[in-house]
């Protein structure tokens, strides 16, 4: 079944996003730091449709090397024979962990420019503010035992494992609870587990 038009249009727009960060990340590699214009052109978009993105190059620039920094699924899971949901998960949550720690500085700016554009309504267009990296990373965690939980279960679980996933839990912890790392990734080693078991739990009682 072809997807709706708005759900092609959406994966377009995040598509686009994600080649813009790119062409930044390889020029930044190659020792330039660079316009909105060369960006553009290294991504093959008008200079128009990268301003829609980004409205400041300095948001780019900065969000581009954090593009390539957080961990894939492919880079957690190498040669991984492990499928117990809440081991994975656990996995997961470890790597993003330690990256968000790592790259603190740059992720509270990148941070603070997408507050500063949603701030001012929603984005033009439905152009996605922030790179969703944190969805894939747990829907590859959980890919293993999905059949074990309902539909609804494990979207209910995702979503509640995407609060503790990235640079806002970071901020809680730090911020609010004046946390350092390793407590609060023992603690969101604990939520996480908890959360794992109880879908599966609530899965199992509807089925």
């Amino acid at each position: 079944m072809a997807k709706p038009i708005e759900s092609r249009r959406a994966n377009q727009r995040r598509r686009t996003r994600k080649d813009l960060l790119a062409a930044a990340g390889r020029l930044l590699k190659a020792g330039k730091t660079p316009g909105m214009d060369e960006v553009a052109a290294e991504a093959m978009v008008s200079r128009a449709t990268a301003y829609r993105y980004f409205p400041r190059v300095e948001a780019l620039l900065v969000e581009a090397p954090l593009d390539g920094a957080v961990p894939g699924a492919e880079e957690v899971f190498k040669d991984e024979t492990e499928t117990d949901p809440e081991v994975r998960v656990d996995m997961a949550e470890a790597a993003l962990h330690e990256m968000v720690y790592r790259n603190e500085a740059q992720l509270r700016v990148m941070l603070a420019a997408s507050l500063e554009r949603t701030s001012k309504g929603p984005a033009e267009d439905g152009i996605p503010v922030r790179q969703n990296r944190r969805a894939g990373l747990i829907d590859a965690a959980l890919a293993p035992a999905r059949k074990r939980f309902t539909p609804a279960t494990y979207e209910r679980l995702a979503a509640a494992l995407a609060v503790l996933f990235g640079t806002e839990s970071m901020i809680v912890f730090s911020d609010v609870l004046g946390v350092d790392p390793k407590t609060a990734r023992k603690v969101k080693s604990w939520a996480t587990r908890a959360l794992v078991r109880a879908a599966l739990e609530e899965s199992k009682a509807r089925r």
